[in-house]
């Protein structure tokens, strides 16, 4: 069974705040995704949402949607993977962890699995070393908590 996936990953906190699942790589994924994301950060204008080269977030819908919300839509130059290495990583995890012990036998069991993963343990509990080993959860906690204090 195939499904493909796409995420908006907050780059302050390696948080998954969107993500979306579905048979295809479409424009309307990718937008499901950054809706959700939308939703959930309420970001300001000026936002810079950085994509792969996919043609899905160079589809008219999808930059229609980054300008209506005045946010800036950043794609590196071809063959350029560095600037796309959080939401691969992201990915690598989620396989490695997750999907390859996995036979789901609907897509609808495969999202509900992966949603567990992200919302369950990827955001709360995984610790990232780029965090100084703490959950995206925790230190997005923790930095608040500084901002309180100063």
């Amino acid at each position: 069974m195939r499904y493909m996936q796409a995420v908006v990953i907050d780059l302050f906190s390696r948080k998954v705040v969107g993500w979306s699942m579905g048979s295809r790589m479409t424009s309307q994924l990718v937008c499901d995704a950054l809706q959700m994301a939308i939703w959930q950060r309420r970001p300001k204008g000026g936002l810079i949402v950085h994509s792969d080269r996919g043609s899905q977030y160079a589809s008219k819908k999808y930059r229609r949607l980054l300008k209506s919300h005045k946010f800036v839509g950043s794609m590196s130059r071809k063959g350029n993977c560095w600037d796309n290495a959080v939401a691969e990583s992201f990915f690598g995890s989620l396989k490695q962890e997750r999907v390859q012990w996995c036979h789901y036998q609907t897509r609808y069991e495969a999202q509900q699995d992966i949603l567990s993963y992200i919302s369950m343990f990827y955001n709360y509990n995984r610790l990232h070393s780029y965090l100084g080993y703490k959950s995206p959860m925790q230190y997005e906690s923790d930095m608040l908590e500084l901002k309180k204090v100063a």
